[in-house]
C-alpha cells in the first residue's frame, strides 16, 4: 500500500472518538521501533518530518526509510508529515519529497499574516491532493526551532495564548486548511508545566461548537513518562521536575475531536534513557546495536502503549477501508 494522505485517518478518527498517533522521526532506530508497534497494535500512525530532522539526517535518507516500512507494513495505514513548516518554500520541497500532508506554522505572526500564508500554502498543496495543518494560538516551551512562551510567563497570562474559538472558525473559512493545532495549554519539551498539568477543555468544546467536522491537532502532548525520566537521572542526567501531559488529559481530548496527537519528546527521553542505562551498566560497551537496539525497543513499548491511549489500537482496517473507498470514487469520477 502507498503512503496515504491524512484524509482518511482523521474522518475515521473523527467519527470514532478517537486520536491518531503522530510520531517523530529522526533515524532509523526511531522509525523501526515506531512501525514495529502500530504493526503489533494493527494502529494507523503519521510519521513526522520537522525542519530540523530533515537537516540533520538529510531528507532523502529519511524517505528512503520510510518507503522501506511502508512496504514492510502494507496493511498498516501512513501518512508522512511536515511537522511546524515555516515558509511556502519547504512545503513545497517536502510535495516534492512524496510528504502526503503538510504543517505551515504561522501561528507566530499577526492573525491576518497567519491566514495569508496558511491559504497560500493550503491553495498549492490542495492542487497536489495534499491537505493541510495550520496553527493558531500559541504553545508554551520550546522544541528545535519552535518558541512559544516561557512557562512562567505561559502559566501566569494563559488566557492570551489559548485558541479562540470565534477566530478559529474564521481562519478556517479564509484559510483552507484541513485541520488546526490549537493552544489549550499544552507545552513542547520535557518541562511542559512548573505547576500540575491544566488543560482548557472547555476551549475544545467550544472550538467543536464554532468549527463543527474540523479535526483539531494537540501539539506538545508527550507525557514525559516518568520512569524514562528516572532512567535518565538515575544513570548521570539532569532532568529534575520534568512534567508531561497527563495520559487521562489526552485521552479526552482524543474524544472531543481530537484527531492526531504529536508525540516526539516521549521517544527522545526512551532513546536516551536505554542508552544512558547501557553506557552505565557496561562500560565497555562499544557496539552502537548493543544501545541502539535497547533504545528501540523501549520506543516500541511506549509507542504501543500510546496508540491504546490515545485510541487507536486496532483501528488500521478501518482506515485502510476508508482510503480504498475514497481511491475507488476518485478513480470512478
Amino acid at each position: 500500500m502507498p503512503l496515504m494522505t491524512t484524509r482518511p485517518m482523521f474522518d475515521d478518527a473523527y467519527a470514532g472518538g478517537y486520536a491518531v498517533g503522530a510520531f517523530n522521526v529522526n533515524n532509523m532506530e526511531i522509525v523501526q521501533g515506531i512501525m514495529q508497534a502500530v504493526a503489533e497494535e494493527r494502529a494507523p500512525v503519521i510519521l513526522q518530518v520537522s525542519k530540523g530532522a530533515r537537516k540533520y539526517a538529510d531528507m532523502e535518507y529519511l524517505k528512503a526509510l520510510i518507503d522501506v516500512a511502508v512496504r514492510k507494513n502494507p496493511d498498516i495505514p501512513v501518512a508522512i508529515h511536515l511537522d511546524h513548516g515555516d515558509s511556502l518554500e519547504l512545503v513545497q520541497q517536502s510535495i516534492a519529497d512524496g510528504f502526503t500532508s503538510v504543517m505551515i506554522d504561522g501561528s507566530h505572526f499577526p492573525l491576518e499574516e497567519n491566514i495569508r500564508l496558511t491559504r497560500e500554502v493550503a491553495d498549492y498543496a490542495h492542487r497536489h491532493g495534499v491537505p493541510v495543518e495550520a496553527e493558531l494560538g500559541m504553545l508554551g516551551g520550546i522544541e528545535e526551532d519552535v518558541v512559544g512562551a516561557s512557562a512562567e510567563e505561559y502559566e501566569k497570562n494563559i488566557e492570551k495564548y489559548l485558541t479562540d474559538p470565534q477566530q478559529a472558525a474564521d481562519f478556517w473559512q479564509r484559510s483552507g486548511c484541513d485541520s488546526l493545532a490549537v493552544a489549550i495549554g499544552t507545552s513542547h519539551g520535557a518541562y511542559k508545566f512548573r505547576q500540575e498539568a491544566r488543560l482548557a477543555f472547555d476551549r475544545i468544546e467550544a472550538i467543536m461548537q464554532t468549527c463543527p467536522g474540523l479535526p483539531l491537532v494537540m501539539h506538545g502532548s508527550s507525557s514525559v513518562l516518568p520512569e524514562f525520566v528516572e532512567l535518565i537521572n538515575r544513570y548521570g542526567g539532569k532532568m529534575p521536575n520534568a512534567r508531561g501531559v497527563p495520559e487521562p488529559a489526552v485521552t479526552r481530548g482524543s474524544g472531543m475531536g481530537v484527531c492526531k496527537v504529536n508525540i516526539d519528546t516521549d521517544i527522545r527521553l526512551g532513546l536516551t534513557a536505554k542508552i544512558r542505562e547501557v553506557f552505565a551498566t557496561k562500560p565497555d560497551e562499544f557496539d552502537p546495536r548493543n544501545y541502539l537496539g535497547p533504545g528501540r525497543d523501549a520506543i516500541t513499548a511506549m509507542v504501543r502503549h500510546k496508540v491504546r491511549v490515545l485510541g487507536a489500537a486496532g483501528k488500521a482496517d478501518q482506515v485502510m477501508a476508508r482510503w480504498q473507498a475514497s481511491s475507488e470514487a476518485v478513480a470512478a469520477r
